[in-house]
């Protein structure tokens, strides 16, 4: 499901019109982002939480030469689902 199918979807089950709906979600998202990039954790009770996460610095290996180089420490966002979530998918 893409974005666009996931804003029909709202809009059909809330009584909104697709607009208000794509409104919706992308406010919703905006915050996620929000919360997530100033070291927040949101926590969606039943769904999942989101949480960033520090990957450090490393050695890696180019897989073209075989050379030894050098990863430098970043930051991704971690989803860890919830037992809704989970017990939905199983």
């Amino acid at each position: 499901m893409r974005k666009p199918e996931l804003a029909a979807a709202i809009a059909q089950n809330a009584d909104l019109t697709k607009d208000k709906a794509n409104e919706v979600l992308n406010v919703i998202l905006d915050q996620i982002t929000a919360a997530v990039s100033r070291d927040d954790t949101v926590n969606l009770v039943g769904f999942g939480s989101f949480q960033k996460k520090t990957r450090a610095a490393r050695t890696g290996k180019n897989p073209q030469t075989g050379e030894a180089i050098q990863i430098k420490e970043s930051r991704t966002v971690s989803f860890k689902p919830g037992k809704g979530l989970k017990d939905a998918v199983n």
